[in-house]
């Protein structure tokens, strides 16, 4: 059993000399944020092998998750994911961070496997609740689901990997060095799995293709934690996610009552070149997180990672307020228009009406 938000995800990619604003401005011309995926003449090819993982597999072969798999593949979501370019605070290089889950696939493996696990609780312990339901590891249902994550996981990187590569050719620019890791994984040890929700794999048991140190992001205005460090009883191999939101969307933006969304947006990123992909969303801006010093003190107070280099913000890029202006909207606003127009038509034909009567 795990969370719905699988195999969400951060990539690193040193560029060297390279430009920051360069790099920035060709990512936001490559990148995708919002619902839905790529358009035809604008998808990644879909690497052999894993297309190949998808049909084998029962969880993942149904021809919805195959499309899924090729047009959502160099797409970021919404939310709190992002694009980030910074500088090494160690070497002064230009890395490029993103950060996204495993969008459409993952949902509907996720889905694919709610059901299964129902009716596993359902047999096994109906008065378990339906939202803690599971599948057995060593059942054929469970070996395969396994098998599925693992496909998954492999998408994800993929999914990153595109973005990072496109980026590279646009630039003529060479990557020097690349690494990545999840923090909303399932990860198993022998018989032993860890849910990690929010939580970075320090321990390279759980990452078998480990290049690199780990990546642990705070906000858009703050630098980006590169860590390493080992296994203890307090961190159990894992390092913090990131600053974790102080309050809830709805409750971040109640809390700036007062203040236009632009004044809020220029007051919290002085300094940086902070960008939307779509209108500006005041809930993911830095004051809608978690004390960034707060908790780099709280890794070394409760020794659950080493800092050895931070990415200092030059800008960064995020999904925005898709919903403002998503199709769906509009069609609605314009039927209330059209509804509020009808209105006032009749509303004048009555009127003059009456007024004809009264002449009469």
């Amino acid at each position: 059993m795990h969370s719905a938000d699988i195999c969400c995800s951060v990539m690193l990619t040193n560029l060297g000399a390279a430009d920051p604003k360069q790099v920035l401005d060709a990512a936001q011309q490559l990148t995708h944020f919002g619902p839905g995926g790529r358009e035809p003449d604008q998808q990644f090819a879909l690497p052999a092998e894993i297309e190949a993982e998808f049909r084998d597999n029962p969880y993942l072969n149904s021809r919805r998750s195959l499309r899924m798999a090729r047009e959502h593949l160099g797409t970021q979501g919404d939310g709190n994911h992002f694009l980030y370019v910074g500088i090494s605070r160690n070497t002064g290089d230009t890395m490029l961070v993103t950060h996204h889950g495993s969008r459409g696939p993952g949902a509907l493996l996720y889905k694919q496997g709610m059901k299964v696990a129902e009716n596993f609780r359902k047999a096994i312990s109906p008065e378990t609740d339906p939202n803690n339901a599971w599948i057995p590891a060593d059942s054929e249902e469970g070996q395969r689901y396994w098998a599925a994550l693992q496909t998954i996981r492999n998408w994800t990187k993929q999914n990153h990997l595109c973005l990072h590569e496109a980026v590279v050719q646009q630039l003529g620019a060479t990557a020097q060095q690349r690494y990545w890791n999840e923090h909303n994984f399932v990860f198993r040890d022998g018989e032993m799995y860890y849910h990690a929700k929010g939580a970075t794999p320090l321990d390279p048991k759980f990452m078998p293709d480990i290049t690199g140190p780990r990546i642990i992001p705070l906000n858009m205005a703050q630098p980006i934690l590169i860590v390493e460090g080992p296994t203890t009883a307090t961190n159990l191999g894992f390092a913090p996610h990131g600053a974790g939101r102080n309050l809830s969307r709805t409750g971040h933006k109640r809390s700036k009552l007062g203040q236009t969304k632009e004044e809020i947006f220029a007051e919290e990123t002085q300094g940086i070149d902070a960008r939307f992909f779509n209108q500006i969303d005041i809930s993911e801006l830095p004051s809608a997180y978690k004390n960034a010093a707060q908790v780099q003190q709280q890794i070394v107070d409760f020794d659950l990672a080493t800092v050895i280099d931070e990415i200092r913000p030059y800008g960064c890029l995020m999904a925005g307020d898709w919903e403002q202006d998503a199709p769906w909207r509009k069609k609605k606003l314009a039927r209330e228009a059209a509804k509020l127009a009808a209105t006032a038509e009749g509303a004048a034909d009555s009127q003059a009406d009456a007024s004809a009567l009264v002449q009469e």
